[in-house]
């Protein structure tokens, strides 16, 4: 039997708030002089991805006890909890640990919760942005500083043409996809923000055709759902989360259809 899901609205500001705790504790390790080791697949780690990922299990295990959680870190060292019943949480507390070594500021702290397959509460958190997106069967949001929260919503195609999202550490494979598309123009950006550009209406497609893993992209994708998008395989078939290899086909994420 999978686990009760507690209310989701009350869930998912929660989820929030613990996003943005985590990003405090990220950005503490970035500002100190922090040391980079290789896990076996030779990425990268720091405290920041382990005490965040820390942080966060505790936390979740608070507020939703019984559903399981599938982290970044947890997974490398072998931790791979009983996801059978459907209902788990996917963890990434340091997407773009890269982009966090080279004191960049594209790294976000991403959580999600995956219901049968289908990612349905993302929280996106850009703790060097200092802005927090995320989506929930009440909308597609965003929060910036102490600023109010704004709902924010994917945008239909316009006539000029499509703003692609193109990631700093794939570039050629995307733009020789997007080659057959009209573009106005393109940006790179890092980690799960690219979502969040999607989700805004900022931009309108962003390709993956590298390498990733369900965590990666879990919170961007139902960020970018609820915000009336949509994330695919290539080819259009539908993402799976819970697979027992983690990581991602190809795909594209795009705004509001035509």
């Amino acid at each position: 039997m999978p686990a009760a899901v507690p209310d989701r609205a009350t869930l998912t500001d929660a989820i929030v708030d613990v996003a943005r705790e985590a990003g405090e504790i990220v950005m503490e390790v970035f500002h100190s002089n922090f040391v980079v080791r290789a896990k076996a697949d030779k990425s990268p780690v720091t405290l920041a991805d382990e005490r965040a990922e820390a942080f966060i299990v505790e936390r979740l295990n608070v507020l939703a006890p019984g559903i399981p959680i599938v982290g970044e870190e947890l997974y490398a060292a072998g931790q791979r909890p009983d996801i059978s019943g459907g209902v788990f949480w996917l963890v990434d507390a340091l997407d773009g640990t890269s982009e966090f070594t080279k004191r960049g500021q594209d790294f976000t702290v991403n959580i999600a919760l995956i219901e049968h397959g289908v990612p349905t509460i993302g929280v996106v958190h850009a703790p060097a942005l200092g802005f927090t997106c995320w989506g929930s069967p009440q909308g597609a949001f965003r929060k910036t500083g102490d600023g109010p929260v704004e709902r924010i919503a994917a945008r239909q195609p316009r006539p000029d043409g499509l703003i692609a999202v193109i990631s700093k550490s794939h570039a050629s494979n995307e733009a020789e996809y997007l080659k057959d598309e009209k573009l106005a123009g393109s940006v790179n950006r890092g980690s799960s923000l690219k979502f969040c550009l999607v989700a805004a209406g900022e931009a309108d497609i962003y390709p993956r055709l590298g390498p990733t893993s369900e965590w990666d992209i879990a919170a961007g994708h139902a960020l970018l759902s609820a915000a009336g998008g949509s994330v695919t395989q290539i080819d259009g078939s539908a993402i799976a989360y819970g697979k027992a290899n983690v990581l991602n086909p190809h795909f594209v994420a795009r705004g509001r259809p035509a």
